[in-house]
Order: structure tokens, then C-alpha cells, then sequence
């Protein structure tokens, strides 16, 4: 009697244990990214939102196990791929940078166009995943390219970093400024000549006279040590500058369990607070840095803020034709981006979008 006894109870054990595992589904998922983790997106990417995701899992009765593949630093897909990677499966998930894919999305640039912005990361992101709720045209996008967006990121605002002291725009007369892409924009009218330029080549650029200065974030120009070669770091404050996000293929996320879809955006959700919060912790921990290191910091005032903003061409306004033109609402996400800053309480010194 004990010997069945101890059978049941035995095989009782089992029979739970193995529906318990039968009751657990796994789903191996790969994550992508073009940059290594040293880039704070990535890394964040890594060390918070796939744990929180995990820990998310688990306190919901654990019914469900992720197991990761990470492949980061272009590995698996290069930078200004991983759209396409992701869309094609050779990723599952992962971070894209919108801003090295403008013909794909073309509407979430508008922060590029519009400079003289917010330095408040979260404030550009929120903006920006408010749009993409409400304005078709922009949740297309991620659509489109068979993604599905989960989380966003900007870039610390925009400075100037320089070998010369800059007080007024009229001071870039004759130089030649390193301002990579739409950033060209933000110097036209002052007299300087654009330098292409990236954060590879920004240092010897500056070092051997190709380039005078260099419009770049906090957090790239300490990367790249540029206040050793262009100590006078005027805070010009062109804006943070939303950059791209997490995004999954939108076929592979339609097949989830719908609980795992919501802790999906919810923790994509909290990386955007995580982000814009450590971002904007390092940058000004860096600044301070550089200037401990001899740099020179000073701030533009906002009279010649303004100033310098009223002197550009309607570079926004260009941006928005030329989207327009191709069956997209450049008007109203230049309303809607101004609005939403404004509503937040930035005082703009140009309104991009009358």
C-alpha cells in the first residue's frame, strides 16, 4: 500500500510538472542593432528593456519565456539596415534609426527641419509617439516597411563646438562648419560653408583645418574627444532630435499572444522614459567634463537665438513642400510638431510650421 502510495504521489509530481512545462510557451526572438552597445539606445536596448521585459513576463504567471539571440554592432544588420533586416526576418526586433533612413520615414524627420527646438528628450518623444497615434501618414510609415514601432528615442540637443569663440551668428562668417545632412540648414544665411562630415571624421576634419567647427550633441562630441581640437563650446541649443526606436517585425508580432504584445509596448514605453532620462543625465555630466578638461563653454543668449532662427530660410517649409509633394501631410506634422511643443510650454523663438 505505501509502495502505490508513493507511486501516485510520484507520478502525480510528474504529471504536474510536465503540465506545468507544457503550459509555459517559449518563443526565441532575435534582437538587432547597426550600433554596438557603447551607443546609450543599444545598450538600454540590452540591459533594460529585454530583462524588464523578461521580469514582466515572469510576474504575469510566467505562461510565457522569451529566450534572446542579440546580435549588436551590425553583426547581423548594418547600420541604416535594420529596417529592412528586421522587415525580412533576419531580426525579430531591434533599434532603427529613422534618421539614416529618411526615405523610409521621411515624416519622423520633422525635428531635423525644425531646429531651435526643446533640449527635453522625453518632450521630443512623447511628441513625436503622440503623432505617430494620430496621424496616419506617420504610423504608415512603420506599417509600410512591415514594422510594427514600440518604443522611441531623440538625441541631446544640438551645440556648436568651435576654435573660435561664437556670440552672434555672424561670427561663423567665412568658416567652414561640419554640419552633417539636414543640419546644413541651420547655417545657411550666417556666411559659414557646410562640411560633410560624421563622428568618425569630425576630429582630423577639425585638426587639420578641413572643417573650423562642428554642429554635433554632447554625448557624440565627448565620444569623439572634439573639445580637444575645438574648445569653445557655444550652447546654441538647436534641439533635441528624435532619432528612431525599437521596432519588430510586424508579421512575427502579429503571432504573439496578446499579453506578450502589451508587455512589448509597455516596456517600449518605459525605454523612452529610461532613455530620455539617461540621456540627458550624461549629457550634462559630459558637458561638465569637458569643461573640467579646459574646454571653454558659454551660451548663446536668447536674443541671438532668436535672431539666428530669424535668419535661416524657411528650411521647414521646403522640408514640407517636398514631402507634400510626394502624397504625404507635411503641414499638418509641422503643426502638429510645433503645437505639441508649444503645449508643453517651449517657448519657440520661430514657429516652423506659419
Amino acid at each position: 500500500m505505501k509502495h502505490r502510495l508513493a507511486f501516485l504521489v510520484a507520478a502525480a509530481a510528474l504529471a504536474a510538472g510536465a503540465t506545468a512545462a507544457h503550459a509555459q510557451q517559449v518563443i526565441k526572438l532575435t534582437a538587432v542593432a547597426g550600433h554596438p552597445p557603447a551607443f546609450l539606445w543599444v545598450k538600454l536596448l540590452d540591459e533594460f528593456y529585454i530583462p524588464e521585459v523578461d521580469k514582466r513576463l515572469a510576474a504575469a504567471g510566467n505562461k510565457h519565456k522569451i529566450e534572446w539571440t542579440k546580435a549588436w554592432g551590425g553583426t547581423l544588420v548594418k547600420l541604416g539596415g535594420e529596417s529592412k533586416g528586421i522587415a525580412d526576418g533576419v531580426g525579430d526586433l531591434g533599434f532603427v534609426s529613422t534618421v539614416f533612413e529618411a526615405p523610409k520615414f521621411p515624416l519622423q524627420n520633422v525635428s531635423y527641419f525644425t531646429p531651435f527646438g526643446t533640449d527635453d528628450l522625453g518632450l521630443v518623444t512623447r511628441t513625436v509617439a503622440d503623432m505617430q497615434k494620430n496621424i496616419p501618414a506617420m504610423a504608415d510609415a512603420w506599417t509600410k516597411n512591415g514594422l510594427v514601432y514600440l518604443g522611441g528615442a531623440a538625441l541631446d540637443t544640438y551645440h556648436l563646438w568651435t576654435k573660435f569663440p561664437v556670440t552672434k551668428y555672424e561670427d561663423l562668417q567665412g568658416k567652414k562648419i561640419s554640419a552633417p545632412g539636414p543640419a546644413a540648414n541651420w547655417i545657411r544665411n550666417t556666411g559659414a560653408v557646410a562640411v560633410a562630415g560624421n563622428l568618425n571624421s569630425y576630429y582630423e576634419d577639425l585638426k587639420s583645418g578641413v572643417s573650423d567647427g562642428v554642429i554635433v550633441f554632447t554625448t557624440g562630441a565627448w565620444g569623439a574627444k572634439l573639445h580637444e581640437v575645438a574648445p569653445h563650446i557655444t550652447k546654441v541649443n538647436f534641439g533635441a532630435m528624435f532619432a528612431g526606436g525599437i521596432a519588430m517585425n510586424k508579421s512575427r508580432f502579429d503571432r504573439l499572444p496578446p499579453e506578450v504584445q502589451q508587455v512589448l509596448r509597455e516596456v517600449g514605453d518605459a525605454y523612452s522614459a529610461e532613455f530620455a532620462k539617461a540621456q540627458s543625465a550624461a549629457a550634462g555630466t559630459l558637458m561638465q567634463n569637458m569643461a573640467g578638461a579646459g574646454a571653454k563653454v558659454a551660451d548663446l543668449s536668447e536674443a541671438e537665438r532668436k535672431r539666428w532662427a530669424d535668419a535661416l530660410p524657411h528650411v521647414a517649409k521646403t522640408w514640407a513642400d517636398d514631402v507634400t509633394a510626394k502624397g504625404l501631410p507635411g503641414q499638418q506634422v509641422l503643426e502638429a510638431y510645433m503645437g505639441g511643443l508649444t503645449k508643453a510650454g517651449v517657448k519657440l523663438p520661430r514657429d516652423w510650421s506659419r
